[in-house]
This record gives structure tokens, sequence and C-alpha cells, in this order.
């Protein structure tokens, strides 16, 4: 592992190009030494899977082969630089859709081949978490990270910038993949995560009591099945009765269960570690009650609570080009043989180091 203090002028004087395509997002940004965003271009694709109610694969990844290019000029043009200004081409290569990802490891390893730049596939996860380095650009490890999206919900202790012990993740559903059935059963519509929060600030968190999963013997796990089921079962009860459901109160109080279930275990988390940093991170990050929460909780024990702005919570490509640094620093290189990895895990590489 390389020594922070101990890098040399050179390495304190990289340019990034990062690209992102692992859902349904194609992103590229420009950043320098992993904390400068030049340029962060996102063109997304929810008005297309809002007509479908979610993601579809087949779709993504079409979209992405139509739009890549573009997404990377603009980043550079964005940034007031040329190809023969970056120094390392990044990508993400795994966890997410095999097909959106094989597009952006696609375009990387050409671009590497045929600039003859070094290549370096990021982790999407160790991405997210790197995207908390563009915010606040004085964070160092070692602390506690959250990471909350659509796809994934880990938590992780981050001892070094490419260090990280997985300590707790769900085990069944991920927290914003139940944000976004919820908000689909009470007529909210795609994205829910977003439409969700908004109503739930109209809302009486303690309306309606759902339960909050605890895994046994495993305290810093989740589990979101059974809060889904009991709020599904509670509106199909409301319904055979003929009683209104206030959409206000009920997202509000489902909103409240996740976020005291997400912020109890990552405060517990941090305590038992003895680090007085908490990061959160991934498109839930976003969510004004989390943060309001987490803020709060994190007060009360004297712990610094951080988070991205908005712009970097959801996909994007700065957060891979800021993680690639750290990777690139630690002699981390990838060839032509770099392919997508839809199951990645955090912690795993695949990556050569030199």
């Amino acid at each position: 592992m390389y020594n922070v203090n101990a890098m040399t002028d050179k390495e304190q004087n990289l340019t990034i190009l990062g690209i992102e395509s692992s859902c349904d997002e194609t992103a590229a940004a420009v950043v320098r030494n992993g904390r400068e965003v030049l340029s962060n271009i996102i063109s997304s694709q929810i008005d297309i899977h809002t007509l479908y109610g979610g993601v579809v694969p087949e779709i993504a990844s079409r979209l992405h082969c139509e739009n890549i290019n573009g997404v990377i000029r603009l980043a550079l043009k964005e940034a007031g630089m040329g190809f023969d200004d970056i120094d390392v081409i990044a990508v993400t290569k795994g966890p997410g859709l095999v097909g959106a990802l094989l597009v952006g490891v696609s375009e990387a390893k050409a671009l590497a081949y045929a600039l003859h730049k070094p290549l370096v596939g990021v982790h999407h996860i160790e991405g997210h978490i790197a995207a908390n380095y563009i915010t606040h650009p004085g964070l160092k490890p070692p602390y506690v990270c959250l990471v909350v999206s659509g796809g994934h919900t880990h938590l992780a202790v981050v001892h070094g910038y490419r260090d990280f012990e997985l300590v707790g993740r769900t085990m069944d559903d991920a927290a914003g993949e139940t944000f976004d059935k919820v908000a689909r059963a009470v007529g909210l519509g795609y994205p829910g995560g977003p439409k969700l929060d908004k109503a739930a600030r109209e809302g009486d968190p303690h309306a309606i009591e759902f339960p909050r999963g605890e895994v046994r013997d495993h305290p810093y796990d989740f589990t979101f099945s059974g809060l889904k089921s009991a709020v599904l079962n509670h509106i199909n009860m409301a319904q055979m009765k003929g009683e209104t459901i206030s959409t206000a109160d009920l997202c509000a109080s489902f909103q409240n269960a996740v976020v005291e279930s997400l912020v109890t275990r990552t405060v517990r988390c941090a305590e038992n570690y003895g680090y007085h940093t908490v990061a959160i991170a991934g498109g839930v990050s976003a969510n004004t009650a989390l943060r309001r929460m987490m803020l709060e909780e994190c007060e009360k024990r004297g712990m610094e609570c951080l988070y991205p702005e908005p712009v970097f919570c959801t996909d994007n490509a700065a957060m891979i080009a800021s993680a690639a640094y750290f990777e690139y620093l630690d002699g981390v290189r990838d060839d032509a043989f770099l392919n997508a990895q839809p199951n990645l895990k955090l912690g795993s590489t695949g990556s050569h180091r030199i």
C-alpha cells in the first residue's frame, strides 16, 4: 500500500478520464488527482426506462452504445482538454448489468490501446465510496462508509484508500430497490426513491409502526424483505376494508423504518471500531431523511458525518476517476483482458499490479 505522505510531484499530478456505464447512465468525467473535477457529464436514460417502470437491460446497453462517444467528447471539451492531456483511462468493470458494463469496458480498452495510455478497471462500489473524496477533499481513511443504492446496500470499514472491510450487507432487497417497489405500490411511479422522499415530507413518520428487520448474529447486516411485505400487506388490507390510505403517512412511516435500520447499524459499527468519521454514498445517500438522521446521531456521539453532493450520489464517472487515482498510485494496471464482471464483490480486484 502506497504512502500518501510520500507521493512524488508526478504522482500528485494525474489527470484521469473516467467512464461509467454500469446501469442506465452513460457518463464520462475528467478528474485531476482524485479530488478535483474538471468535467462530469451524465447522459440519463430515466425518461425512457420510466415507460417500462424500471431499467430494461437491453435498452440500456443499446443507448450506451449510441451515447458513449459523444459523452466522452463533451467531457473532454468541458475540461478544455484533448486525449493527449489524459494520463490514465479508468472505467467501471463491475458490478452492474453485464451488457451495459461491456460497452464502457470495450470503449475504455479501445481508447487505452489507441492512445497508449494506462488502463484501470474500477469497482463500482469503491467508486461510490470515493465520491466523498471529491466533495470533501480533506477526507482520509480510516472511517466507516454506508453505500446505499438501487442495487446495493453495503456497510464498509475503510481502513485505507484501497483497504475495505465489508462488515455488513443486505440479505435480500437493497434499500433503493425497496424504495422503488413501495413507491410503485402506492402509485408514485419510477424512479421511486426521490418521489417517495418528497411525499414523505408531508407525512407523519410514526403514523404506522412498520417492523425493523434484524439478522440474528449479524449486527451489521440488513434485511428489508419483511418490511416491504408489511407495507404491501398494509395496503392490501386497507383496500379490502375500503379504508383510505394516506400516501404521505405511509411513505413517511416506511422511510423512517428503512432509515432507522441504516443509521443504527452504521453508527453502531463506527462506535465498535472506534472511528469518528461516518460517510454515506450511493443514490439513496441523497435521501433527506437519511442525511438528517445520520447527522443527528453522529452529532450525539461527537462523530463527523459526511456525504457527497447530490450529483455525485447517483452513478457518475467522476467517482470512478477518483477511485482509479488511488488504484493507479498503488500500481494497479489492466490490459486487453479486462472484462465486465457483473457480480464483482467488494475487495475483489482481478487487476494487475506493477
